[in-house]
Formats: C-alpha cells, structure tokens, sequence
C-alpha cells in the first residue's frame, strides 16, 4: 500500500515540499464535487428511482387513494423520474468536461516546473540516474503513473458521455452505442477504483511522516522542511 501514498518532499527542489498553484488546487476540488455529484446521480437511479420499484410504488400509492391507472402510465411516471435524475447527470457531465479542458489548458500555460509532464518525466530521470534518493523518485514515478491512467480515464469518460448525450445528433453511429455506454459505465468503475486507492493513500499519508497533504492541497504548501 505504501506506493499509492502520496508524499509532500519535492524531488526536484531537495529540502522543499511541493507547492500546489491555485488554479490546480481549485481544479482538484471542484472535480472532486463534479465527480461525486454525478457518482451520486447514478447511485440515486440504480436505487430511489430504479424503474421497477418505483413503478410498483405509484401503482400502490395511487391504488390506496382510490385511484386507478395502467402498468404503462406507471411505467411512464418512473421513466420520467428516472430522466430527471439523469439530466442532473448530463449537467455534472458537461462541467466535467469543462475541467477536463481547463485542466488541459493548464498544463500548456503553469509554470515549467509545476507541470504534470515535466514532473513525470523528472522522477523517470532521477530514478534512473542516480541512487540517491531513488525511492522516492520511484515512489513518485508509480503515483504519477496512477494518476495519468486517471486523467486518460476522464478523457474516455468525458468523451464517451458527450457521444451519449448527442446520440441523437450522432444518428450515423448508433450502432455502437451499446458499446459506448458499456465503456462509459466500466471507466466509471475503474474511476471508482481509483477514488478509493486515492483516499486510502492520503488516509495512509497522514498516519505517517507525509501530515498536512490534504493542508497543502488546500493552502498550496511549499514550506520549508
């Protein structure tokens, strides 16, 4: 488990620990509401608003108030329920792809040595060039490597949800909607995956000599050691 921890020394700059701007500090965290509002929309649907209980549930309802409608106009009630909550859904969608894109345009415009490139290919070279400090470099190579599979991750994700969006507009390529929305639900997964590999890690930090990760995420860190 000690490789997912995230740890506070900055590998290029010995003796500081790493600085976070606030424009990353501000994309981290309203992805991280986007992400869990959506999550949450798909755990509302597959449940509360699941069709078939719900269904059942105004069929019930409506009966014990003398009232009396078909298995198609129930059907219909949940249905539409259910499309609501999938709107909230679409809408957390398209701000995802919005910070999908502010976070690509931050990565050409940060500064040189606060880039999530330049700082991959910084521990590659550490952890192959010298012995000192190569733990850490290693240590940091796997996190970083953890987390590009993350942002390719929300590339498919954001992609696949805009084709299931538009679907109507994309009429040409319906036959392979299935197979998007199959993608679409098995990244979901796999980001779920990573959201509890990321927490057990901070969780994991913070027990031991790495204290004030989630402080330097929200302040910026960047003091001394």
């Amino acid at each position: 488990m000690t490789t997912i921890e995230p740890v506070r020394k900055d590998i290029q700059r010995q003796g500081h620990i790493k600085k976070y701007p606030a424009s990353l500090r501000l994309w981290h965290w309203a992805n991280t509401i986007v992400i869990s509002g959506s999550l949450l929309t798909v755990l509302i649907n597959s449940t509360i608003t699941d069709e078939r209980p719900v269904s059942a549930l105004v069929k019930n309802e409506l009966k014990n108030a003398s009232a009396t409608v078909s298995v198609e106009q129930a059907d219909s009630v949940a249905h539409a329920l259910g499309d609501s909550v999938w709107s909230v859904h679409i809408y957390f969608g398209y701000i995802l792809v919005a910070l999908l894109i502010f976070r690509l345009i931050l990565e050409f415009f940060q500064l040189a040595d606060q880039k999530f490139i330049r700082k991959m290919k910084s521990a590659y070279r550490q952890f192959q060039s010298t012995k000192k400090e190569r733990e850490l470099a290693k240590h940091e190579l796997t996190v970083k490597a953890i987390y590009a599979a993350f942002y390719i991750l929300l590339i498919i994700m954001a992609v696949t949800g805009l084709f299931l969006a538009f679907e109507d507009l994309l009429a040409p390529f319906k036959f392979i909607r299935h197979s998007v929305k199959e993608v679409h639900g098995f990244c979901m997964y796999l980001i779920l995956t990573f959201i509890f590999v990321h927490l057990a890690g901070v969780f994991l930090a913070e027990r031991k000599d790495n204290k004030g990760i989630v402080s330097d995420m929200i302040n910026g860190g960047g003091d001394h050691q």
